[in-house]
């Protein structure tokens, strides 16, 4: 018996997978950047409640006249959508530790949530980025709380975006794939020391009286 020539599948016939896994590095990132930016975010907001009450107290963060969160927490940087930044520390991270922990558990995630989940870490960190020039160059503070919060969302976004890369949720070369897969820890470190670099240079006089 003949048979017709087999047609191979077109490129409108292959889907990719909507459900997608992640590794284990993912997940505990995930857990643990939610958990630490949850309590850090909690501590602002218990510390800002505290200070609605009693203008006049002290938060125990207001370690210097550099390193402080008091007058950052009560500046309008600390509340730029019209409510307290921490708020959105407190859902955000919750979300991030509940999918971490379902990443763990062995749950597949849609494409979908993690292009939302990668979009709104990017997002996350645009906006820890702009807190952070504004700390430095009109604050003139560096709060203990929210230096925490910009460390976990910057992790989070890179290693999300690691995830989606490897898994072609987020397309790119193979070679910048490579290359990023075999550098992230030092890329990301690099990413760290330009900060700290910003911190102790804008600050250098208040760091060389501390010596």
């Amino acid at each position: 018996m003949s048979h017709g020539p087999v047609r191979a599948p077109d490129a409108t016939s292959v889907r990719r997978p909507q459900a997608v896994g992640a590794s284990r590095r993912t997940g505990w990132v995930m857990v643990l950047t939610g958990v630490v930016g949850w309590l850090a975010s909690f501590q602002l907001t218990v510390e800002d409640w505290l200070l609605l009450r009693d203008p006049d107290r002290q938060p125990p963060c207001d370690i210097s006249p550099v390193v402080s969160c008091g007058s950052v927490m009560s500046s309008p940087q600390g509340s730029l959508f019209g409510f307290p930044n921490m708020l959105l520390g407190l859902g955000a991270f919750a979300a991030v530790t509940a999918l971490g922990v379902a990443v763990l558990s062995g749950a597949r995630l849609h494409r979908r949530l993690w292009l939302t989940l990668d979009a709104g870490a990017l997002a996350g960190a645009v906006f820890a980025h702009w807190l952070i020039g504004q700390s430095l160059y009109e604050l003139n503070k560096l709060c203990p709380y929210c230096a925490v919060v910009w460390t976990v969302t910057i992790a989070l976004f890179w290693y999300v975006t690691l995830h989606c890369m490897e898994q072609g949720v987020v397309p790119v070369p193979r070679g910048v794939l490579e290359v990023v897969r075999d550098t992230h820890w030092m890329l990301l470190g690099a990413w760290y020391g330009i900060i700290v670099l910003l911190v102790l240079t804008r600050f250098l006089p208040y760091w060389s009286s501390l010596l």
